[in-house]
């Protein structure tokens, strides 16, 4: 049987159609964007054209938008630019338990350099309360930044809100946006955020390229030094042919994103409606209600993830705890949400994407159902 993968929080296939447009700048179009003879123009171009694709999908502008080589660096670009051009200010952050190790990471190089950063709790469902984060807010906090979408169980946190809130303080706001741009609708012009971060690899666009919109009148310091490349952003020739993948990926979401959230909604239900029905003791991470359509978290109770993966041979998914020889590591997102240590070892993530079919879901709900014989997962009686 061909495997089955239901991993697309980690990483998407690149799109067909995003391929067929890089061919071109692997193949021909080799010159420097910054050259200003007749190779360099094709590629200035391209890169251009990306970027209104970007900002498109965004509803940015053009120039608000910088190219970057993954999510991480656009974190760290927002982060660290961030906090370094305010500290005249202060020298206080908040962000939330359940931010991604690209922001967790980044607050803690800063708080080495003297920052002091406010991680606010999130309820048992993932979900961060702004009024958690107003009760925090110290006249030196000088940023905020707080995923939109959490990677592991896909809870949508209330951006705008947070947003409108520090607004009135005059704190810049960063949301991570890897896990929601492709999956529901990230709008810059109704988020309210001053930064946002894109990675490409999450939407169908190859590794190694992402973006973050930098809204116009945001002081950050550099993050890369050099030349003047990216409207003097981020120093480095830029990489065009992972540019306009980016730039093809954004295009070909901007006006399906209705089409593609629905059969993902369809397929994870479907995914959700079998394992209800074929075991008990089980319990679904995340909030219900506000959540990415195509990710679900999944505790069993009685058994460990890994052990179940390691028997799952054709289906790709996720554990939401390491399983060592000795101890099992539950993920700081179980943990900070609180759920109980049956279910959270036992936690399995799948994430359907554009692509999944009702054959693949019907069949990983069989291959975990053959798992069950060899692990102490619980079959209902029906």
């Amino acid at each position: 049987m061909k495997p089955i993968y239901l991993d697309y929080n980690a990483t998407t296939p690149i799109d067909p159609r995003v391929a067929d447009a890089m061919l071109p700048f692997i193949r021909e179009h080799f010159g420097n964007p910054s050259s200003s003879h007749v190779f360099g123009l094709y590629p200035k171009r391209a890169v251009e054209k990306a970027r209104e694709q970007v900002a498109s999908l965004l509803g940015a502008r053009p120039h608000e938008i910088v190219f970057t080589s993954g999510g991480s660096e656009a974190n760290n670009h927002a982060i660290l630019g961030a906090a370094r051009a305010g500290r005249s200010r202060g020298g206080h952050i908040i962000t939330s338990t359940v931010e991604h190790p690209a922001v967790t990471e980044v607050c803690a190089a800063l708080e080495r350099e003297g920052f002091q950063t406010t991680y606010v709790p999130v309820d048992p469902t993932g979900l961060v309360d702004p009024e958690a984060i107003a009760r925090v807010i110290t006249p030196e906090t000088v940023l905020i930044t707080i995923m939109h979408a959490n990677n592991e169980v896909g809870t949508v946190n209330p951006i705008r809100e947070i947003a409108e809130l520090a607004r009135r303080h005059g704190i810049l706001v960063h949301t991570d946006a890897a896990q929601s741009v492709g999956k529901i609708p990230v709008r810059v012009d109704e988020l309210h955020v001053d930064l946002l971060t894109v990675a490409g690899h999450k939407l169908y666009a190859p590794k190694g390229v992402g973006a973050l919109y930098i809204r116009e009148g945001v002081r950050l310091e550099k993050l890369i030094h050099g030349a003047g490349q990216e409207r003097g952003w981020r120093a480095g020739t830029e990489n065009v042919i992972l540019t306009v993948g980016l730039g093809e990926a954004c295009a070909l979401i901007d006006g399906s994103l209705a089409d593609h959230a629905a059969h993902m909604q369809r397929m994870r239900d479907r995914l959700e409606s079998a394992v209800q029905r074929h075991f008990n003791d089980i319990r679904f991470h995340g909030n219900l209600e506000h959540r990415l359509p195509n990710t679900s978290s999944i505790g069993f109770r009685g058994t460990r993830a890994g052990d179940v993966l390691s028997e799952l041979l054709d289906v790709a998914a996720s554990a939401g705890a390491a399983c060592h020889s000795d101890h099992v590591a539950v993920s700081h997102v179980l943990h900070a949400m609180q759920v109980p240590m049956q279910f959270a070892v036992g936690t399995l993530r799948f994430s359907v994407g554009r692509s999944t079919t009702e054959a693949e879901i019907d069949l990983a709900v069989q291959e975990l159902l053959k798992v069950e014989r060899l692990t102490p997962l619980q079959r209902s009686a029906g």
